[in-house]
């Protein structure tokens, strides 16, 4: 067991079409099929897949091990075997080792000095900022906005700071959908049932006869549509809009850092 491990690792080498730029090429070709569906388009990290440009990944260091992932999955979590997701055809060797090469020309160096205090920003996400009202890191905070843990493992920090600057620009999708094929979206759903109560929040689940919502206070609610006066969905988030008169730079680079920490652990 030991000796297939040492061999896995020192594998890392083998690569026949490493730092080759034509390959490189030919990898981003087979990324936009197989991969960019969930790691977003340059491997930034889309809806349900991580950040690939950032240099330290959660799951795998060395081309072998990244050519493990793509080959095998990553069990528990979205991430499917070579040809199992309905997403392309499948790959050969030589296109895994293509698509290795072109995530290795899109990483990006991490800083020599990591930006923010993880230690202050923890204080501000559960504390002054509010932001655990609504958000729950490793089983801690609210439930009406998307769970945060592996947010810094799966977004750039200009994607979590666009979200933060303007939550409504783009309506994040939940992180943590892993059994579900559509991962939830955080539209803001309005409706007045028919005694004349407005309940106002996030949908949990929804069909084409009734839907699931949960209102800012975690109170949950089924409700069959043909018995509603009135049902309307918004694009504009129920997040409020964290302006730096409100977050400043500062404060928010410390909740990333902490964000970070905790996501590519």
């Amino acid at each position: 067991m030991l000796f297939g491990i040492t061999t896995m690792l020192a594998a890392d080498d083998r690569n026949p079409y490493a730092r080759d730029a034509k390959a490189a090429k030919a990898g981003e070709f087979e990324f936009r099929i197989n991969c960019a569906l969930c790691h977003g388009l340059g491997a930034h990290g889309g809806g349900r897949g991580p950040d690939l440009t950032r240099a330290q990944k959660k799951h795998a260091h060395s081309d072998a091990e990244l050519f493990q992932v793509i080959s095998n999955g990553i069990p528990g979590t979205v991430m499917p075997a070579n040809g199992t997701n309905g997403q392309g055809v499948g790959m050969t060797d030589e296109e895994i080792w293509q698509i290795i090469t072109y995530i290795r020309s899109v990483e990006v160096k991490a800083p020599a000095k990591p930006v923010g205090n993880a230690t202050h920003g923890k204080e501000l996400f559960y504390g002054d900022a509010n932001c655990s009202l609504c958000h729950m890191v490793e089983g801690r905070g609210g439930r009406v906005g998307p769970e945060l843990t592996a947010v810094g493992g799966s977004r750039t920090r200009e994607a979590i700071i666009d979200s933060v600057r303007n939550p409504s620009r783009r309506l994040a999708w939940g992180l943590t959908e892993s059994t579900k094929e559509f991962p939830q979206e955080y539209e803001t759903i309005t409706v007045v049932t028919a005694d004349g109560k407005q309940i106002k929040g996030v949908a949990l689940n929804e069909d084409n006869f009734s839907v699931q919502i949960m209102d800012t206070s975690e109170q949950i609610y089924l409700l069959d549509k043909d018995k509603l006066r009135s049902f309307q969905k918004s694009r504009e988030s129920m997040m409020p809009q964290y302006n730096p008169d409100i977050l400043s730079g500062k404060d928010l680079d410390d909740i990333l850092a902490f964000l970070i920490s905790v996501g590519t652990k």
